[in-house]
């Protein structure tokens, strides 16, 4: 029994995405411009696709599972389950119109035309907002529309602003925000299941790593106890007696988001030597 997963052909999700399995353990044996592949190390066989078609292949039983951009999902609306965030490929999706625009709210939409490639998720969004407006649906070079009049506004995908503001655009009104997340047909036998849990226990390892920091430093002895209680470890911090008397090491874990303001904090209490290191993996 093997899991089959699709995955976008090309381009930057494409990359983490293979980056996240290879980071698991998975061995992804591809050439150029291979449609499909196989695991040498893992029951998972790989479909390369275009990122609109996977979610599809997925309802479908085509594929077992697929990694795509949340707004994707949204905006297909197939009955797949998503099973995970990934936390990669992340982005906010706006609405935007040209610089000289004087915007000051949403009701400005009204009786307007918006040019999107999101047709389904723009129209909630103004439903939701009791916004009537015209809706192009166009496939690509959505921030052309209003310089060549066919939008006042458009909607799209928005990573650094960088595109917008090199085609005179601004943004006005985020809508979502979206990242990478792994779907699976909601249909899955319980043997894909077992292999899916399998999957999942590893790439929540993965996660955990590149959220957290390994932290060994020096205190006296004295301040053990102090320096216990603000460390938040996993569960309680590590601690070996050095050889210099009245001191010792303690060796825990802290997140990212906590690291600054931790650090800091391990300073005044009176650490020293503070040693950090990154984690590959954190299994629980």
């Amino acid at each position: 029994m093997r899991l089959k997963i699709a995955i976008q052909k090309s381009g930057r999700l494409s990359d983490k995405s293979k980056a996240l399995l290879r980071e698991c353990g998975i061995k992804i044996n591809n050439g150029k411009n291979q449609l499909m592949a196989c695991s040498s190390n893992f029951p998972i066989d790989f479909l390369f696709l275009r990122d609109d078609d996977i979610p599809q292949y997925v309802e479908d039983g085509v594929s077992d599972l697929g990694i795509i951009g949340e707004n994707v999902w949204l905006e297909k609306g197939k009955k797949v389950d998503v099973v995970k965030e990934l936390g990669f490929s992340k982005c906010r999706m706006c609405l935007a119109v040209p610089k000289s625009t004087n915007y000051t709210h949403l009701d400005f939409f009204n009786n307007k035309n918006i040019a999107t490639s999101y047709p389904i998720i723009l129209r909630k969004y103004l439903d939701e907002n009791n916004i009537k407006a015209e809706i192009h649906e166009i496939s690509g070079s959505v921030e052309i529309a209003p310089n060549i009049g066919l939008a006042e506004g458009i909607f799209d995908i928005v990573s650094t602003g960088s595109t917008l503001m090199m085609n005179g655009l601004k943004e006005v009104q985020t809508v979502l925000k979206s990242e990478a997340i792994l779907i699976a047909n909601q249909n899955l036998s319980t043997e894909k299941q077992t292999l899916l849990d399998e999957l999942l226990f590893r790439i929540e390892a993965v996660q955990r790593a590149k959220n957290s920091k390994y932290v060994v430093l020096n205190a006296p002895n004295d301040k053990v106890e102090l320096i216990s209680n603000i460390l938040p470890g996993m569960k309680s911090p590590t601690i070996v007696p050095l050889q210099k008397e009245g001191w010792s090491a303690l060796h825990s874990v802290i997140s990212e988001d906590q690291f600054w303001e931790i650090i800091g904090k391990l300073k005044t209490a009176g650490a020293e030597g503070i040693l950090v290191t990154p984690i590959e993996k954190m299994v629980f």
